[in-house]
C-alpha cells in the first residue's frame, strides 16, 4: 500500500473514474448483473439529482480515485424510503488493500448519520470476498434467490445481506 484510504463524497469529476472501475466488471465478473459497460451518459444520469440519503463516495489513494461506493434506493414505494441498496466497487489493481472495507465503514456511518434504517446488499453468491466483506461489517444473510440472474450462459442465485442499523 502506497498511503492512507481517504473517503469523500463524490463529484461530477470524479464519474468517469468511477465509470472506468465498475466497467471493469460487466464483461469478466459476476459481481453486477450487467451485462455491457455503462457509457459516459448513463453514470452521468446516475449521479445527477440524487437525494442525500443516496450518497455515492470514492476511495481515493494519492488522489486517486481507487473505488467508489453508493447508497441507492431499494425499492421505490414510499414505505421503504428508510432502507438503501449498497454498492461497492474497488479498481481489480487495489482489491485486497483495504478500500472495499474503507468504503463500507464509511457507508454504515453515514447511513446512521442519515437516519437510515437497513442496508441491504445483493450480491451473487459466488462473490467469495463480497460476501465476506459485509459479514465482515455486520451484515446478515436475509434471502437467497436461486436461479434468478443469467450471465455467460448458467444461472446465478443471488444472496441478499441486510445490516440493522438501529
Amino acid at each position: 500500500m502506497s498511503s492512507q484510504i481517504s473517503i469523500r463524497l463524490a463529484a461530477p469529476k470524479d464519474l468517469p473514474s468511477i465509470n472506468a472501475i465498475y466497467n471493469e466488471y460487466p464483461a469478466q465478473s459476476t459481481t453486477t448483473y450487467d451485462l455491457e459497460p455503462w457509457s459516459a451518459r448513463q453514470r452521468e444520469a446516475w449521479f445527477v439529482d440524487r437525494e442525500a440519503i443516496h450518497p455515492v463516495t470514492v476511495a481515493c489513494r494519492e488522489d486517486q480515485v481507487v473505488g467508489w461506493g453508493s447508497l441507492g434506493t431499494f425499492r421505490s414505494r414510499p414505505a421503504y424510503r428508510r432502507t438503501v441498496e449498497n454498492s461497492v466497487y474497488v479498481h481489480p489493481s487495489f482489491v485486497r488493500q483495504g478500500v472495499g472495507s474503507a468504503l463500507m465503514a464509511d457507508q454504515i456511518a453515514r447511513a446512521r448519520q442519515l437516519g437510515l434504517r437497513t442496508i441491504i446488499a445483493a450480491i451473487d453468491s459466488e462473490q467469495a470476498g463480497s460476501l465476506a466483506l459485509h459479514t465482515k461489517h455486520g451484515f446478515v444473510e436475509a434471502g437467497r434467490f436461486p436461479n434468478i440472474g443469467r450471465k455467460f450462459d448458467r444461472w446465478l442465485t443471488s444472496i441478499f445481506m441486510q445490516l440493522m442499523l438501529d
